[in-house]
């Protein structure tokens, strides 16, 4: 999926990114779970990258839409995202799994995130409330604790 632009600097509504969302979910790859899940993840310049989930027969081998609209993201060079919104074919609203709260605090925990359920319900969280304590470059780096 490309990456589009908002226009002129205007910001998309959460609307306008949800129905992005909706069109990466329609092509969705989930024929063993059954769970659709499209994601727009906004960039802090305007720029949105779309991704679905791609299951595989080897479970492990899967990727989730939220990791694949990152790896977009990444690969055209974008490094500081906004927003997040995720629609999935369940019928409540659904936060991202852990190893993709892991990936995208790695930009960054400012992002908001909205889920979408078939039901119409839509819950925004910051990551950081969903992450609270995340893996970073800067708890690598610490100091070694002085040992006996």
């Amino acid at each position: 999926m490309t990456e589009t632009r908002t226009t002129a600097g205007e910001p998309l509504s959460w609307e306008d990114l949800a129905a992005r969302a909706r069109v990466a979910r329609e092509r969705a790859y989930a024929p063993y779970s059954g769970f659709l899940v499209g994601a727009a993840l906004e960039a802090d310049d305007g720029r949105v990258f779309t991704g679905c989930n791609v299951e595989n027969a080897s479970y492990p081998v899967g990727t989730c839409a939220e990791r694949v609209a990152l790896g977009h993201a990444v690969v055209s060079g974008a490094r500081a995202f906004s927003r997040i919104a995720i629609v999935t074919s369940g019928a409540v609203p659904a936060p991202p799994c852990g190893m993709c709260r892991q990936a995208l605090a790695e930009f960054g925990r400012k992002l908001e995130v909205m889920s979408i359920g078939t039901n119409g319900e839509s819950i925004v969280w910051p990551l950081r409330d969903l992450l609270p304590a995340n893996f970073s470059l800067e708890r690598m780096a610490a100091p070694a604790e002085a040992g006996p």
